[in-house]
């Protein structure tokens, strides 16, 4: 069913796309050569039956706070070639992807020589379709062992992580051309402010359950920290990231390394706003860590508000997300500046994109937002690439499949995917280099 809102959103979204199509029109300067144009997937969202890993423990547990289980998810892990086709036809000279630690480590110590020739098997598919390789060799999903122990909230933690990243390095960092230590090991800062005591009692119940199952005392998803866990657990990922990123550097060190990290882009209204104070909490231990790295990833989705009060409603005019959410193109450009500002990393933007079954609205994000991020490399920030979420729609974690970020639809008996139109509007400025 159809709601007002949603009339008033597409309306909305035809009229700026209409506008925005227009100013496509006029010349423009052509993105920096060998610029990355790629679409971003995680391991878990696509690949389905990842068994041994901690989400998949916990969507078939009992409580659970997931509404739907990944399964078969969109069997990628069969048809990674037809995924890097559909890379290859939509005109991207790119694919962002990650390794699922828990198959290659699916027991403590136990690693799979078969499931690390499985990805190299990927990598060596990009290359032989001119496709460059960004691998992330944690998104998220961690062992069902690993978080049995405590995950990220684990003294021993980032030892066992970086054991892994030299592990899966020595098999494939050859073919890598981008390497991913973390995705967004910043996110447990941000939750811990949106998480309220009820939702947090829950999770507490979920962990519990699990516990007693597993026979662990603090059972803990890589993905949903607790707020008392917080400050171990950022301490023990930024340890992890680090010494990920030595042991994939001691393998290979001309490989360039860096992790990714969540961003809005924070605007402070009226005086006294909150704004440099949210930044210092939420990204700021985070890009100390990561000066010195060789690239910067930036993920960025929306803007935030903030006064002296708090955060403040966004602009009611404009297309949203299905969740209601403000949709702003000048959000990416603004998060990478600032990203740059306080690191002076070179940025790769590793995911960027919009929820909405409405794709006239993603076909005019990417091109709005493009225009933006163009003005900021022409303002002299270094930008080597940039990576849609999502090249497909997925599991979407706790928000389950209901959810649409993709540059194609996926049906989910046959696993057909299916490009939208919003796949062309890429491909033309990915072709081009240029809008």
């Amino acid at each position: 069913m159809i709601s007002r809102r949603d009339v008033m959103i597409a309306g909305a979204a035809s009229a700026v796309a209409g506008a925005a199509n227009a100013a496509v029109q006029r010349p423009s300067s052509p993105f920096p050569k060998g610029f990355l144009w790629g679409a971003a997937t995680a391991g878990h969202q696509i690949e389905g039956n990842n068994v041994a890993s901690d989400m998949w423990f916990v969507e078939n547990l009992k409580p659970t706070f997931y509404p739907e289980r990944s399964g078969d998810a969109c069997n990628s892990f069969d048809l990674w070639p037809t995924d890097l086709d559909l890379v290859k036809h939509i005109g991207l000279n790119s694919y962002r992807f990650s390794l699922e630690w828990a198959r290659i480590e699916p027991e403590q110590g136990q690693f799979s020589v078969a499931m690390l020739d499985h990805y190299k098997t990927i990598i060596d598919g990009c290359r032989a379709r001119d496709i460059h390789p960004f691998v992330t060799f944690n998104h998220y999903s961690a062992p069902r062992w690993f978080a049995a122990q405590g995950g990220w909230t684990n003294t021993q933690a980032p030892g066992l992580f970086a054991r892994y990243c030299e592990k899966a390095a020595r098999h494939l960092a050859g073919g890598i051309g981008h390497a991913a230590t973390l995705n967004e090991p910043n996110m447990p800062l941000l939750i811990k402010d949106l998480l309220p005591a009820s939702a947090s009692a829950g999770i507490r119940a979920i962990y519990r359950a699990a516990g007693d199952a597993l026979g662990s005392s603090k059972f803990t998803l890589s993905q949903i920290i607790l707020p008392d866990d917080v400050p171990t657990a950022i301490a023990n990922l930024i340890a992890a990231h680090k010494g990920g990123r030595a042991a994939i550097k001691a393998v290979r060190p001309e490989l360039p390394v860096g992790a990714c990290l969540s961003m809005a882009d924070d605007q402070a209204v009226g005086a006294d706003s909150l704004r440099d104070n949210k930044r210092k909490d939420y990204y700021g231990a985070w890009l100390e860590a990561v000066t010195g790295d060789d690239f910067v990833g930036v993920q960025n989705y929306h803007r935030t508000l903030w006064n002296a009060r708090g955060k403040m409603p966004a602009p009611k005019d404009g297309p949203r997300n299905i969740d209601g959410t403000e949709v702003y193109a000048p959000s990416l450009a603004n998060a990478v500046r600032y990203a740059h500002q306080q690191t002076r990393c070179p940025i790769i933007v590793s995911e960027h994109g919009v929820d909405t079954p409405d794709d006239s609205i993603r076909a005019w994000l990417i091109p709005a937002a493009l225009k933006e991020l163009s003005q900021a490399i022409g303002d002299g920030v270094p930008v080597l690439g940039y990576y849609h979420w999502s090249l497909m729609d997925n599991f979407e974690w706790s928000l389950g499949y209901s959810h649409r970020y993709g540059l194609a639809s996926v049906d989910r008996t046959t696993f057909k995917r299916s490009l939208k139109p919003s796949a062309a509007a890429y491909r033309s400025i990915a072709q081009r280099n240029m809008l």
